[in-house]
């Protein structure tokens, strides 16, 4: 069984090393101004939902580009945290059947859930990475998208994935801030690569 102090460490190393997940909000803030993009374009909401679904796809070969630039480690075999990152983000795949009933019922409303649910997936990863950013955004994205997506007219949808784009910008500075604080931890917990 892990001391404390060791599974402390396990957590740190991950927020160390995938450097809090920064190669996937990159990557997620270009996608999120690519469908701003298309929700200008003068389709009706299901057209612009439907191109949206094809879009949000290049997450994750974005995230792959960016992991090289920012230097991030995906792969940690050592730890057994690591694959759970991974399970984290899958888990936000079971909300989809949500998003294609309003996609196929209520499409001006599409935008705004692929936002909650895009916020709301980023809880975990507070525990996860040791990052209490993720935590907020995981509140504020979701009702930021909600009172968006209540009080817009269908042609201002657009400010939906626009506000998406701001939140993810500045939860990738908190997340830089919150990353500098665990390097700094976890530089003498680190733990020998097994």
């Amino acid at each position: 069984m892990l001391r404390q102090e060791e599974f402390m460490a396990l957590r740190l190393e991950l927020s160390v090393k995938a450097k809090n997940g920064l190669d996937f909000l990159m990557a997620a803030s270009v996608v999120w101004a690519i469908i701003a993009f298309v929700w200008t374009l003068p389709y009706s909401p299901g057209h612009k939902a439907f191109i949206t679904f094809f879009v949000g796809p290049a997450t994750f070969p974005l995230a792959m580009l960016f992991s090289k630039v920012v230097g991030t480690t995906w792969r940690l075999p050592h730890n057994p945290l690591q694959p759970l990152g991974l399970w984290l983000n899958v888990a936000q795949l079971f909300y989809f059947p949500f998003l294609v009933f309003v996609y196929a019922k209520y499409p001006a409303y599409f935008i705004m859930t692929y936002g909650i649910i895009t916020g709301a997936h980023f809880f975990p990863y507070a525990w996860l990475y040791y990052a209490r950013p993720y935590a907020a955004m995981a509140g504020i994205i979701p009702i930021g998208c909600l009172v968006l997506g209540l009080r817009l007219p269908v042609t201002q949808l657009y400010i939906i994935p626009v506000f998406m784009v701001g939140a993810l910008l500045v939860l990738s500075g908190l997340l830089r801030v919150a990353y500098r604080r665990n390097k700094q931890a976890y530089a003498p917990l680190a733990l020998p690569a097994s």
